[in-house]
């Protein structure tokens, strides 16, 4: 049976007060939430914190409300983010990638600060201590009781999934990031000494272990986004070996704000699972001035293509998952398209 390590648990009374136990607890401690993926972590022996700090009940992160837009805060829970019709409405991306995370059980424990602040995957870190301990460890995650990562003649830590590496090549496989990042939100990083708010792509940094942008103090404690717009539409679209609990090989978001004559006023695509971040590709403000044509479309899906890391560092054979970004971007791109056709016969 796998057992995490002993930990103490402290059940934060506020975000300020988690902010500060987060801080006093430095490189020991950490946030729990939901779980779902910190707790088989924990019994993996991949993290092994001394303080985990519960914020799960705290009211003000489970807050979703209107405004000026929309705010969901950090620990309001998947199933609720799909079931939500404001979120439904008018950011449809967003109500599909929380739709198709994991199971219901897990969606009715997740949240959506947890599928934010994902850790990252590889087929050589999400393995039991034993396993990793019969391959001396990786980079990522040496062992917990001592045990160190296999090394380069040179003494480097090794990365499985490319061993001449300096980097870790773990991938992000969030869904709900690549969405909002499509859909232009920010994020409100909460520490001891105060807050501040940052595009949501800001958060991520492509390298598997140090994968996250925000400081080790600071508690992610809400999500923004802009008020709905006229013409704006989006979608996701999840590829992944069986139609359910399973994590993303790919993810493909995309939003495009169609104006007068369906000609493309902005877009944006954001790939994710095919890299340690999820990736806005520049191309797609090719699209803007321009009706969304089969050309056009199949011009973006191309480029995009070109931002999947060919690794084999998660499920399923690495150059298929490749050739596949080609056509889940096109058949995102023409999703989009054929509502705005229908749209514009029934106007």
């Amino acid at each position: 049976m796998m057992r995490a390590t002993d930990f103490r648990y402290h059940a934060a009374r506020s975000v300020r007060d988690a902010a500060r136990a987060l801080r006093d607890g430095g490189a020991d401690a950490m946030l729990i939430a939901g779980g779902t993926d910190l707790v088989p972590n924990l019994k993996r022996r991949q993290q092994a914190p001394s303080l985990l700090i519960g914020i799960r009940h705290l009211r003000e992160l489970r807050r979703v409300r209107n405004g000026k837009g929309l705010m969901l805060g950090s620990a309001a829970r998947l199933a609720e983010i799909a079931a939500d019709r404001r979120v439904s409405r008018d950011y449809p991306a967003l109500a599909r990638a929380a739709g198709l995370v994991a199971t219901p059980q897990i969606r009715n424990m997740g949240t959506l600060g947890g599928n934010l602040c994902l850790d990252t995957r590889c087929t050589y870190y999400n393995q039991t201590a034993e396993w990793r301990e019969a391959i001396n460890y990786c980079m990522k995650a040496p062992g917990s009781n001592g045990g160190h990562a296999c090394t380069s003649p040179t003494g480097d830590a090794i990365c499985w999934v490319a061993t001449s590496s300096p980097r870790c090549w773990a991938v992000s496989s969030t869904d709900t990031a690549p969405a909002l990042i499509a859909l232009g939100a920010r994020v409100t990083l909460v520490s001891a000494d105060g807050e501040r708010e940052i595009p949501l792509e800001e958060l991520y940094a492509d390298d598997g272990m140090a994968y996250l942008t925000k400081r080790p103090d600071e508690i992610l404690s809400s999500v923004h986004l802009a008020p709905a717009q006229a013409g704006w539409r989006s979608t996701y679209w999840k590829l992944r070996r069986r139609g359910s609990f399973d994590f993303p090989v790919l993810g493909v978001a995309v939003a495009v704000r169609i104006g007068e004559g369906n000609v493309v006023g902005d877009a944006r695509v954001v790939l994710g699972a095919v890299a340690s971040r999820p990736v806005l590709v520049p191309e797609s403000s090719a699209l803007g001035g321009r009706p969304l044509t089969d050309d056009a479309i199949e011009a973006v899906a191309a480029a995009a293509a070109g931002y999947a890391t060919p690794l084999d560092n998660t499920d399923l054979y690495y150059a298929w998952r490749k050739k596949m970004v080609r056509h889940y971007v096109a058949g995102a791109l023409r999703e989009l398209a054929a509502a705005t056709a229908v749209a514009t016969r029934g106007a």
